[in-house]
């Protein structure tokens, strides 16, 4: 097989550079195990434009937000599936400290914020005493419908190989590489964890984090929101069900689902939820995070025909449609890479 690039791993960065060859109308091909326990797999696919305790706004939010809704609409009408919808979050404060910072990035001028205007709308669901506020602009990717449709896609297409990497097997010519019978120009790394074991990229501050979530069943609950009090509660798709999450671990002894997570997740629940819940399913998940938080775009300084779309971290679904398009447009129009996800900018590590 002669094809313009290889990509390894078709989680969301893989989708979505794979998405962007195809619209170039460049040949390629994925290798891509179907491994159960992905970060795709677990996440809840949330889209949020303001982040962390001090509510400001993410990395980009302007430019990424409407690329990423786009992107996403755009994927699904091709696939005849339903992607990303629009969800408000309801946060409702878990203290005072954080009622105050949401109302004061409200007075600073804060367009994604609001206070919520019917403070009473939620008591028949939850208990809460400190108010709620509204963060506008949110979005859930409906991951557990894109991963798999694009991979039948690629299937009916000859363009998956559902197989294990092997990185003995890989053989890297001035200008081109070899796979077994898979002849390329270029071979792009977008394995997720595998990339801290890869002999071209393990240099790079990688610094993976555990995260677990619920899948809870609660009828009753509308689902046309997603709240939050420390934990979030998201609809899915399917009548009743909501993922309930998640934490970040930097430190953990292994990759599976924990009792501590369990009981904490569930107590939690049972306090702010006055409705009955069942719980059907206990996730966890590894993310592909960095050190700096931005992403690793591009190709290895020393090896031209050698490329990684990785470390997208908590941001994937909102950072993985642009930076895939970005890399895209590098490879095919020679346009430039944001030099904050640039790789190049670790010419010195990978260097050595």
């Amino acid at each position: 097989m002669q094809i313009d690039y290889l990509i390894i791993g078709q989680g969301l960065c893989g989708t979505w550079l794979s998405w962007f060859l195809m619209k170039e109308n460049k040949t390629f091909a994925v290798i891509d195990k179907n491994e159960p326990i992905t970060p795709s797999k677990v996440s809840a696919g949330i889209i949020n434009p303001v982040t962390g305790r001090r509510m400001v706004r993410v990395w980009m939010a302007e430019q990424v937000l409407a690329f990423a809704h786009e992107a996403y609409t755009e994927i699904g009408k091709f696939l005849d599936i339903t992607t990303i919808s629009q969800k408000n979050l309801i946060d409702f404060f878990p203290n005072v400290h954080q009622r105050q910072v949401f109302l004061e990035r409200i007075e600073e001028g804060e367009n994604y914020l609001q206070s919520y205007p019917e403070q009473n709308q939620f008591n028949e669901f939850f208990n809460y005493n400190l108010g709620c506020g509204e963060i506008r602009g949110c979005c859930i990717v409906q991951l557990q419908n894109l991963v798999p449709a694009w991979r039948q896609y690629l299937l009916n297409n000859g363009r998956l190989v559902e197989e294990t990497f092997e990185f003995e097997d890989l053989v890297i010519n001035k200008e081109s590489i070899r796979y077994h019978n898979i002849h390329a120009e270029k071979i792009f790394f977008c394995d997720g964890l595998s990339s801290f074991q890869n002999p071209f990229f393990r240099q790079l501050p990688f610094a993976p984090n555990k995260g677990e979530a619920l899948i809870v069943e609660i009828p009753n609950l509308p689902g046309d929101h997603i709240y939050k009090k420390g934990f979030v509660l998201a609809p899915l798709e399917e009548g009743n069900l909501f993922w309930f999450g998640s934490n970040y671990q930097w430190n953990f002894p292994h990759a599976n689902p924990t009792e501590e997570f369990y009981e904490q997740a569930r107590r939690h629940l049972q306090a702010w939820l006055k409705l009955p819940f069942n719980v059907l399913e206990h996730k966890a998940g590894l993310r592909p995070a960095t050190l700096e938080r931005r992403p690793f775009v591009g190709l290895h300084p020393q090896q031209k025909n050698v490329g990684i779309l990785n470390g997208m971290g908590t941001k994937g679904c909102s950072l993985s449609p642009w930076f895939a398009n970005e890399l895209v447009q590098n490879l095919v129009h020679n346009k430039g890479i944001n030099p904050h996800a640039d790789i190049s900018r670790f010419q010195k590590i990978l260097s050595l």
